[in-house]
């Protein structure tokens, strides 16, 4: 590994775990997220992670906070960081090819579908107490049993 990657892990190395901590399963290949979304029945809350500062400051937070708030949990959640793992982040923006690659961006799947999708645009100009209250109030919508 040479000095940049070096440099750039101990970067993301804790935004990776910020997620993984609330209970993500990080995906980092291609074929993870073929496996997984192949196979996911139900739904998923799937994160496109990134470096900037409106992950860090607005998405990973009001995620964490939605999942704490809402009263409807997916089944499972996912994340793929765009920009360290590309061939994982490609693929899993292929699942919902009907909007612009985004990240930041938050997207719910229901039943093998996208059911909502949160870009970077509708973070980065947010509050993180609004981002979290839509979350919160999709996940409660596209989870119910």
């Amino acid at each position: 590994m040479n000095a940049y990657d070096e440099y750039m892990k101990g970067i993301v190395t804790p935004m990776r775990e910020e997620l993984v901590q609330t209970g993500f399963t990080e995906l980092k290949t291609a074929e993870e997220v073929e496996e997984t979304m192949g196979t996911v029945e139900g739904t998923a809350l799937i994160v496109i992670n990134s470096v900037c500062g409106c992950a860090a400051g607005l998405a990973r937070p009001a995620v964490r906070e939605a999942l704490q708030d809402a009263q409807q949990k997916p089944d499972y959640l996912f994340t793929v960081f765009a920009g360290q793992d590309k061939e994982a982040t490609e693929k899993m923006r292929e699942y919902f090819p009907e909007v612009p690659p985004s990240s930041p961006s938050i997207a719910v799947w229901k039943d093998g579908a996208l059911a909502y999708f949160i870009p970077r645009e509708q973070i980065e100009n947010s509050e993180m107490e609004q981002i979290k209250d839509h979350l919160s109030e999709v996940l409660d919508q596209v989870c119910q049993k």
